[in-house]
């Protein structure tokens, strides 16, 4: 009987747990990163505040992003920070392991061809998801 009832809790409270809010820090007046974030939206459901910081350089460096895993933005999701065009797929995967270590995922720069940065006709550029954290900088996924 406990065990149906903590099974159907668990159902219960799951969808409300994946629908927390994103937060997104961005470089004011950014286009791309309202891309990114409707994407990211779509896919995992989440509504998504958007703050203008132009000061993201300090809770780049608060969060120890390095200069060269830095982009336009800044997103805050289920206590994992993401810099830049993260892919949804690394996104859904990191927070479902939440690997020891890792505080969150970045991909430097605007690649183009990364999530939001897509131009029709254009070939993608290859670029890497590092982890970040106290366990380091590692490759993440290449993509």
């Amino acid at each position: 009987m406990m065990r149906k009832l903590f099974l159907a809790l668990a159902l219960v409270a799951t969808p409300a747990l994946g629908a927390s809010e994103m937060v997104m820090h961005r470089d004011p007046g950014c286009g791309c990163c309202m891309k990114w974030a409707a994407q990211v939206k779509a896919a995992l459901g989440r509504s998504v505040k958007v703050v203008d910081n132009v000061n993201r350089a300090a809770l780049q460096k608060r969060l120890g992003i390095t200069s060269s895993l830095q982009s336009c933005h800044t997103a805050f999701i289920d206590g994992m920070a993401f810099e830049g065009h993260v892919p949804i797929a690394d996104i859904k995967r990191v927070l479902a392991a939440k690997p020891k270590g890792v505080s969150g995922l970045a991909v430097g720069g605007m690649p183009l061809g990364s999530p939001g940065m897509e131009v029709p006709g254009q070939k993608p550029q290859a670029y890497i998801v590092y982890s970040f954290g106290s366990a380091g900088q590692k490759i993440y996924a290449r993509h």
